[in-house]
């Protein structure tokens, strides 16, 4: 581990004072992805800003038809929550299958989507539901905020605060996991809500979580399992590694989908 300063915000505008006035600052949350990074000397800050004594960020609430979820709540929470599980259980689901029990209970969803990983769930699921990310700043569009691999529409000083997800009238998440980490070799969200039918993939795509649009079609008019068995992504698009060929990738996203439907249906 590099040297660096860690710093403690006591508000969403500290930690954003405290990001600016650095030379090169990183946001902490639940540190699950952050303090391995540093560990590897993968990262070399100049300062960590530490956003648990936040108070306020935290929390989960339901608003009109939307489910509000703040950036520091744990991914335990989220698949405990009576009114995740009430409004959501697609979300409840997705949550309690993250990692292990020491991962949900530390790890928050704040910062699992500002860090983007290309294999983590929630980028899946803020996608499929049609999500707005609320900052200290604005409000951006799931669709536009992930933006590539490990790579965000997040400018500097922009602390995420909450997000807002849409009540679906179905919806479903299926997932191939490493067996070691628990992370998506593929992971499958599939919702239908009042802007039609949306399919988000995680764990495959090069550059991150992406929708099937194919499959949001065929979907639209023919909600059944049988409506994507024969819609494939294309292989040159998606990932390989020591886990999975991108051939492989491309036969299980079809299948994680045909799950997925028929676990919404």
């Amino acid at each position: 581990m590099y040297d660096f300063t860690y710093q403690r915000a006591v508000s969403v505008d500290d930690a954003a004072a405290k990001v600016e006035g650095a030379d090169d600052a990183m946001l902490m949350a639940g540190g699950m992805t952050l303090l391995p990074t540093l560990k590897q000397r993968l990262a070399q800050p100049s300062d960590v800003v530490d956003l648990s004594g936040i108070s306020g960020l935290a929390g989960i609430s339901v608003e009109g038809d939307k489910v509000v979820v703040g950036a520091m709540t744990t991914h335990a929470t989220v698949a405990a929550s009576a009114d995740v599980k009430s409004k959501i259980p697609a979300l409840a689901d997705l949550a309690d299958g993250i990692g292990d029990p020491q991962v949900r209970n530390r790890g928050t969803i704040g910062g699992s989507i500002a860090n983007n990983d290309p294999a983590a769930d929630y980028p899946s699921a803020c996608v499929g539901l049609g999500a707005t990310i609320v900052t200290n700043q604005r409000e951006i569009a799931a669709d536009d905020f992930f933006t590539g691999l490990f790579e965000t529409a997040l400018d500097d000083g922009e602390v995420v605060t909450a997000v807002k997800f849409p009540t679906p009238s179905k919806a479903a998440y299926m997932k191939f996991p490493n067996p070691a980490s628990r992370y998506a070799i593929v992971g499958v969200f599939v919702a239908q809500g009042s802007d039609g039918v949306r399919v988000a993939v995680t764990g495959a795509g090069q550059d991150g979580v992406f929708r099937a649009s194919e499959m949001e079609s065929a979907l639209a008019s023919n909600f059944s399992a049988d409506a994507v068995a024969n819609i494939s992504v294309p292989e040159g698009d998606l990932n390989y590694d020591i886990h999975a060929s991108s051939e492989y990738r491309a036969h299980l996203v079809t299948v994680m989908a045909k799950r997925a439907v028929n676990k919404a249906g």
